[in-house]
């Protein structure tokens, strides 16, 4: 599911859950398990996240999902699985390095998000980009209306999440949610170009800019609180229910 390379001041971890980078509970808990190994082996200046597949990640698993309507303790299931996503990307925007994301395909929902949670973003110009989730009865839950909107303010984030608007790599790249857009086949060498760049700084000044940066910006602390309990109401909709069990069997026909 993942694959970890060191190399001199980088990281370098390649997810890889065929078909789309779903983010289950299990990739989560493995995700956190790639932490753990990188803080036990010493800290690098840069944690580059990427993707073996077509997708850089589509987003939460929609089948545990759609399991959790109607089951015994589902919301209360769901709303455990939203607080696993929230400290998982409050724990790589904490992390005191910095934290690329080559995003090579659609970066949908949750893999937006995780890409958000990240302090650069390095873009194909043709890759999807979006928040979806109230296309399905549901939020960007991880983190989307926080992060979106105090990256790239308001109206960007209402454009994304209200509008449900699928932008490509390049658009956004103007739009400030990634910093940088570049051709699909020059990707993989300018984003390790990229870690490189910053394998070559000094560590302790990197974390110590980071933090700086982070304590400028750092979000309402009531923003996720909101989330998780938007989650919590939406889930007991029945509208949700119909559009996730709809959005799941149009992917099996």
């Amino acid at each position: 599911m993942f694959e970890v390379e060191r190399r001199e001041g980088v990281v370098v971890m390649t997810m890889n859950r065929a078909p789309a980078n779903a983010i289950s509970e299990e990739f989560l808990a493995g995700f956190n398990r790639v932490l753990d190994g990188i803080e036990r082996e010493g800290l690098p200046r840069a944690l580059h996240i990427r993707s073996a597949l077509r997708f850089f990640s589509a987003g939460a698993d929609l089948k545990e999902i759609g399991g959790r309507f109607g089951a015994e303790d589902g919301v209360r299931d769901m709303l455990r699985h939203v607080a696993a996503f929230h400290h998982l990307y409050d724990r790589i925007e904490r992390l005191p390095l910095v934290t690329i994301a080559e995003i090579n395909g659609p970066a949908l929902g949750g893999g937006l998000e995780l890409a958000l949670s990240c302090d650069l973003r390095i873009a194909a110009q043709e890759a999807r980009i979006g928040l979806p989730e109230a296309g399905i009865g549901l939020i960007p839950g991880a983190g989307g209306t926080q992060r979106l909107t105090r990256l790239c303010g308001p109206g960007v984030a209402a454009r994304i999440i209200l509008a449900n608007d699928m932008v490509d790599g390049a658009t956004a790249e103007r739009l400030g949610i990634v910093q940088w857009a570049v051709p699909g086949a020059e990707l993989p060498a300018r984003a390790r170009a990229l870690a490189d760049q910053v394998a070559g700084l000094a560590g302790p000044a990197l974390a110590a800019c980071k933090a700086c940066i982070r304590a400028s910006t750092d979000r309402a602390p009531d923003g996720y609180a909101m989330e998780h309990d938007a989650t919590r109401r939406l889930m007991t909709t029945e509208e949700a229910r119909k559009r996730v069990s709809a959005f799941l069997e149009s992917r099996r026909k």
